[in-house]
């Protein structure tokens, strides 16, 4: 709605997504949407021919693309608006806080939306997004049903194959995820997906359709598995991550995760929703051989809750906030006093403090100020660096 209200304005907008396979979905999803009402919307990704690229470039600078969807190409320095008034960042915590910037630079103040599924404790949220309208949508959309989650051992894998088996004869699709691209003596036992594929699900599923999706794929070739997938002419997607964000299969009924030690519980979360998005009974099976009791007990407790904000507390209260989305946060500094558990209160008045003082003095120009200042601006060097 927001993105056709800016083009019956005059406004372009623009919509950054991390991965290709989620930009070519959004834009084929908001062109379904907005282009009978007039909006053009035009694809912008690293994956395009150099003819489709400088055909959406001239698109963009001249105004006619009323709607940019793309990756971080939109960012690079060859991207030039016409009159930019929108930007929107989704699945936004893929993304550091200079590649936000650069988005909202590429025009004067333009209105901004970030969106994550990925839910934030409230105290991470006032830090990271202090300076933004937070807005929590904490309910299913109507007709979802809660997915039922188990943690199983790897000796149990086979009898586990044997019930994906039923699952694809039923007509329905499974996911599958390991979280390494390739065999790595340094990882152990950690599930190589190439391997995986061919040694595990192909010898235990021989006669169903199996597809591979990871991140070393050329774009053409993971965007054929991915509408394979979707178009149920594969009724097993081996995936890496790259399946974390965004991809909507409704016919997609099982998740199966292994290692999954290896993740977070949020990532584990958002991993898990991939499926659940149509009418049958959907589930999330865990498999780990860990025997940390710590480890056993973060998986048991993602079976025992469909909550994500929980989900999210307890990882932030067990793995600390570096740790929240799988990596060190984009320029978020150690705490040295607060608690992100214990101290929600105090860091919102902190907050407050923080933009009276800003209202007063927003540059920091006053002598007052002059150390605030400079440690801000090292947070900064080092916010850019790590970006």
């Amino acid at each position: 709605a927001a993105i056709w209200f800016a083009a019956q304005n005059g406004w372009q907008s623009a919509m950054l997504a991390p991965t290709e396979i989620l930009a070519r979905q959004h834009a084929a999803t908001l062109a379904d949407r907005l282009e009978p009402f007039g909006v053009n919307v035009t694809l912008l990704v690293g994956g395009m021919k150099a003819k489709e690229k400088r055909i959406a470039l001239a698109a963009i600078a001249d105004g006619r693309a009323n709607l940019v969807v793309g990756t971080h190409a939109v960012l690079t320095d060859t991207v030039e608006f016409k009159n930019l008034g929108l930007a929107i960042v989704d699945e936004q915590h893929r993304f550091g806080v200079r590649q936000r910037g650069l988005l909202a630079g590429k025009a004067q103040s333009p209105h901004l939306l970030v969106m994550s599924a990925t839910p934030i404790p409230r105290t991470l949220g006032l830090l990271l997004y202090g300076d933004l309208d937070i807005s929590v949508l904490d309910e299913l959309p109507p007709g979802r049903k809660p997915i039922k989650t188990w943690f199983i051992t790897g000796k149990k894998r086979r009898d586990m194959y044997g019930f994906l088996d039923k699952q694809i004869a039923a007509g329905h699709q499974v996911y599958i995820v390991c979280p390494a691209i390739e065999e790595n003596e340094v990882m152990g036992d950690l599930q190589a997906v190439t391997t995986y594929y061919t040694e595990t699900a192909c010898a235990l599923l021989p006669n169903r359709r199996i597809g591979l999706l990871h991140g070393k794929l050329k774009p053409k070739e993971k965007d054929d598995v991915m509408q394979r997938f979707k178009a149920g002419e594969l009724d097993v997607l081996v995936s890496t991550t790259v399946i974390e964000v965004g991809v909507d299969v409704p016919n997609a009924t099982v998740m199966v995760i292994e290692n999954a030690e290896r993740f977070g519980l949020s990532a584990l979360h958002q991993l898990r929703g991939r499926v659940g998005r149509g009418a049958a009974d959907s589930c999330c099976i865990l498999i780990s051989d860990n025997g940390n009791d710590a480890v056993r007990e973060r998986l048991q407790f993602l079976c025992r809750t469909s909550d994500g904000f929980a989900v999210a507390k307890y990882d932030l209260e067990t793995r600390g906030p570096g740790d929240f989305f799988g990596s060190a946060q984009h320029g978020l500094p150690t705490l040295r006093v607060a608690d992100l558990v214990q101290d929600t209160r105090t860091l919102r008045v902190a907050q407050d403090e923080a933009k009276a003082l800003l209202a007063k003095d927003p540059n920091l120009i006053d002598p007052a100020h002059r150390a605030l200042s400079d440690e801000v601006e090292r947070l900064f060097e080092t916010a850019g660096a790590m970006n």
